[in-house]
């Protein structure tokens, strides 16, 4: 499998600028943009023999799997399951979304139910759609009454979808076609199995739906998943398609109706066909140990077959195997650039006019797309659609066939090492344009009300020689940057296949952004989904200087709502290494793509933002990210890092990998590098990658960090960074300090210790603290307590409540599923010394004072602090007796008995009871006879 679009360069052919030609095709698996190496267990890194086969409008890449190499990417399998899961967890999360799919399956399901009939199938399905809505609804169930709901709704929903069957496929119910029934049923079907977090099996559920009624998911029920995930396959029949509605304007009106209902009925059948075959090849795909299928061919219907007389000049269209690259298509696939999205847009207006009426009186279609994409009024005809059929004049089809890779024409020139390397050629070839300032306003009048793309360009052409001719007049600044001539080169940019049409309008647009806020504003204003730019992000040659123009923006996240910038933005991330020049703007591509992650993982609601990190660590962007942390600037580097973490805290056992293969020394030197500026990017990071399950783990990190950076001393760099750190950050890094220190005798005190304790001591103090610096003081007590669980949860207080024989107590209770494997005997004893030793350091650094501070915070009821708190004194008092005297173990005493006994009371919640309980106990066991408390039978019994 590919491990980067540089990668998947060399398997388009681009090696280097060679073209590679005359390859055996054995094409059996799918590469992905995927950047391999997370871990070496789960991603097999080798690299593949390739090669590629272009014919035509047809671009089919192959390569060769080593014999121990498994056909398909686990990690591949895993972006299908994710791309599919993402069109059913919006049900669970969009109250919105839920009732217009329940729409949607209503209307087309019973609007031609006849009065007084049988309705025990619709019956079936309205329990079914009503079961899954009070599961979503209403989380806070049972866990009972949950799983008797599931069960219950998929046995009704297998019932209806259970009418496709062989036998009773072709029937109806109440005037239902079964394949409608069954389509729904499965769709809801993907639901429920979302809900039991069986993710696969609801992927191909929601596959199963294209292969029931190919015609209803993609015109009705899913559009937006069909454009997205099987569009790409099919695109050679668009093109064939509307090729031939080109040929049949020319033909008398009588004639041509006839012949154009036939055409789109050939054409939605051979669509229809194509999308179940899919559907079925990604269906086999999911099945566990499964074989690779056979890439499905779907050949372009013989224009004979509707009556054309039209001899072709050429047959190399005849049959193209469509390989979806799965997210590098996600990354490549609109690469049709405006032709595919114009046409798909004209597709859905010309669909086979006898099919789509009877459909429409059937079950009332409406269109439910929430992502209608903006009506440019840009074409190459300067008429667009003054007749009810679709008409496409050849300017429209001046770049017929469909490009993976825009630049495969380019001089070798344009290519090192395998990545595009995109000059400003557009600048140099209008130097040499001889075109007068004279037709300046003719221009300007031209992008403001022309509908002729093939003038629109030329427009740009004259406008932006004028601007480069001006420098900087006045004048033609103030008659270019109106809102209406923005607006023009915006609709050109949507509509033109000209690169370097497209790249004179990048240019002149980041120079109008620079020159004022209101055309940025304009600009945003008139594309609020950004839907240009990720248009032009999609182009080869030119989504660097796209994404330099969308930073110049500063875009919200609110603007993104797209599952495809993720990727975008980890292309740009990867091959912007060097500065993009847009006439005077000078800035790099990379510090653009952080931008946008940065965005994509905070500027959302929580569940969004952890979607979204999850995607980033499914398509391998975790290497390049721990790249940019080593390499760039200080702000970049710091994004990086902050984004990282992002990552780990979304899939926890991601930091393991972080943690192994994040060049430590970066850090430090990062730190070193923020001088004035807060390192909290840098420390939110380190303190998720010291929450490891395993205590050799952690030791090997600490220790690779204590070597430090250029020399210097890492514990310095840290004491150093404490004295500049915002309140917030203060206990974040005492804690990393002291764990640094610990890693020497705990018995020899240090001014890095005694700093450390003393800062834990103060952010303790609630009263002087906000609430920030509240919860992450109960976040360093948990890192100092050392047990976590693979993902990176806190299981100190687990492991205690074993200790108190809690868990026994309680059958299937949460905390003994979550002991599980983490405190294998193998580790024990090193958590144990740990414990033992910050135990010691703790106790003798900050003395009464600390403890005194842990029963305040625990009398100050607060939350999560106080929680932390009972949990820090519960196993320190295991070590209690390693600490000083008996005069110290009395003091202990006296300070912590009073607020233990308080946090035993029965009104208490029988966890903190347990955890007290324990904590007394162990000090009595410490103290001997000086102190004896007087324990209740009900609490004892626990002990």
């Amino acid at each position: 499998m590919a491990s980067s679009l540089h990668q998947l360069l060399k398997e388009e052919g681009f090696e280097k600028g060679k073209l590679l030609k005359n390859q055996p095709d054995n094409s059996t698996a799918l590469p992905i943009y995927i950047c391999h190496g997370r871990k070496s267990s789960e991603i097999t890194e080798h690299k593949d023999e390739k090669t590629v086969i272009r014919n035509g409008s047809s671009v089919s890449s192959s390569f060769k799997p080593k014999s121990d190499e498994p056909v398909i990417d686990e990690a591949a399998i895993k972006a299908v399951i994710s791309i599919l899961g993402g069109y059913t967890g919006r049900y669970l999360k969009d109250e919105s979304y839920r009732a217009m799919v329940k729409d949607k399956c209503t209307s087309c399901l019973l609007s031609r139910r006849k009065a007084g009939s049988d309705g025990g199938i619709f019956m079936n399905m309205e329990l079914g759609i009503e079961s899954i809505d009070k599961l979503v609804e209403d989380r806070g169930n049972k866990k009972e009454l949950r799983m008797k709901l599931l069960r219950h709704s998929i046995r009704l929903l297998s019932i209806v979808a259970s009418l496709n069957c062989e036998k009773s496929r072709n029937g109806s119910t109440c005037g239902v076609p079964h394949s409608h029934l069954s389509a729904c049923a499965q769709l809801y079907l993907s639901i429920v199995y979302k809900l039991e977090k069986n993710h696969r099996l609801s992927a191909r559920h929601l596959l199963q739906v294209f292969c029931d009624s190919a015609f209803l998911a993609r015109t009705h029920l899913l559009p937006d998943l069909w454009d997205h995930f099987f569009l790409p396959h099919l695109l050679h029949l668009k093109v064939w398609y509307h090729k031939e509605l080109e040929h049949l304007s020319n033909l008398g009106n009588a004639l041509k109706e006839t012949k154009m209902k036939a055409l789109s009925k050939l054409y939605n059948d051979q669509v229809d066909m194509g999308t179940a075959m899919f559907a079925m090849y990604y269906k086999e795909w999911l099945k566990i140990g499964a074989k690779v299928p056979p890439v499905p061919t779907v050949p372009l219907p013989s224009s004979s077959s509707y009556g054309s007389s039209r001899r072709r000049s050429s047959e190399s269209h005849a049959s193209v195997s469509s390989i979806n690259r799965n997210l590098y298509q996600t990354v490549f696939g609109a690469t049709t650039e405006w032709q595919s999205m114009e046409l798909d847009r004209r597709i859905r207006t010309s669909i086979d006019i006898c099919c789509l009426e009877s459909e429409e009186n059937e079950f009332k279609y409406e269109n439910y797309n929430q992502n209608k994409k903006k009506t440019h009024r840009r074409s190459s005809s300067s008429h667009i659609y003054s007749t009810p059929r679709t008409e496409l004049l050849p300017e429209t089809q001046k770049s017929g066939h469909f490009r993976f890779f825009s630049c495969q024409s380019r001089p070798k020139g344009c290519l090192v090492n395998g990545k595009i390397d995109v000059r400003n050629n557009s600048k140099r070839n209008l130097e040499h344009l001889d075109l007068p300032l004279s037709d300046l306003n003719k221009a300007i009048a031209t992008i403001c009300s022309s509908d002729v793309l093939s003038d629109c360009e030329i427009a740009i052409r004259v406008m932006t020689k004028a601007w480069l001719d001006s420098h900087g007049d006045s004048t033609i600044e103030a008659a270019l940057t109106t809102a209406p001539i923005i607006e023009g080169v915006l609709e050109v940019l949507f509509a033109s296949n000209d690169n370097e049409v497209m790249e004179l309008a990048i240019l002149i647009l980041a120079e109008f952004i620079t020159r004022s806020k209101v055309n940025r504003q304009t600009i945003l204003n008139s594309d609020p989904q950004l839907e240009i730019f990720l248009k032009l992000l999609k182009n080869s040659s030119l989504f660097l200087k796209a994404a330099v123009l969308l930073y110049l923006l500063r875009p919200k996240a609110k603007q993104m709502i797209s599952t495809e910038w993720i990727p975008l933005s980890l292309r740009v991330l990867e091959f912007g290494e060097h500065l993009q020049t847009l006439y005077t703007i000078r800035c790099s591509p990379q510090v653009a793509a952080l931008y946008f992650l940065d965005q994509l993982l905070t500027g959302f609601n929580e569940d969004r933002n952890l979607e979204n990190a999850c995607q980033l660590v499914s398509l391998g962007g975790l290497n390049l990210l721990m790249r940019n942390v080593e390499f760039g600037g200080v702000l970049e580097r710091n994004k990086a890092a902050l984004i990282i973490s992002c990552c780990i805290r979304a899939d926890g056992s991601c930091r393991h990998y972080v943690a192994d293969k994040l060049n430590k020394a970066a850090l430090i030197e990062l730190m070193v590098g923020n001088c004035k500026d807060s390192n909290g990017s840098v420390i939110a990071l380190l303190t998720e990658l010291l929450c490891l399950n395993r205590r050799t783990r952690m030791m090997k990190f600490l220790n690779e960090l204590l070597r430090g950076w250029g020399g210097l001393n890492t514990m310095h760099i840290l004491l150093a960074c404490l004295h500049k750190a915002l309140p917030e950050e203060r206990p974040l890094v005492a804690a990393l300090l002291l764990q640094l220190d610990l890693l020497g005798d705990p018995f020899r005190c240090s001014v890095y210790r005694e700093e450390a304790v003393e800062v834990i001591i103060e952010t303790l103090d609630c009263e002087k603290c906000n609430e920030k610096t509240q919860q992450q003081s109960a976040k360093a007590l948990t890192m100092l307590g050392g047990r976590f669980s693979y993902m990176g949860e806190a299981t100190t207080e687990s492991w205690l409540l074993k200790q108190a024989g809690f868990h026994e107590n309680l059958e299937d209770s949460f905390q003994k599923k979550e002991i599980g494997d983490n405190f294998l005997d193998e580790g024990e004893e090193e958590i144990e010394n740990w414990q033992k030793k910050a135990a010691i350091a703790l106790l003798n650094s900050g003395n009464k004072r600390f403890l005194a501070a842990l029963s305040n915070s625990m009398a100050k009821d607060i939350p999560s602090l106080a929680r932390a708190s009972l949990v820090t004194i519960a196993w320190m008092s295991c070590f209690l007796h390693l600490a000083g005297d008996k005069d110290f173990q009395a003091m202990a005493s006296s300070i912590l008995t009073p607020r233990l006994l308080e946090s035993s009371n029965s009104n208490r919640v029988l966890e903190e009871r347990v955890l007290a309980t324990f904590s007394l106990q162990q000090i009595r066991k410490s103290s001997g006879d000086i102190f004896k408390p007087s324990l209740g039978h009900s609490i004892i019994s626990f002990l």
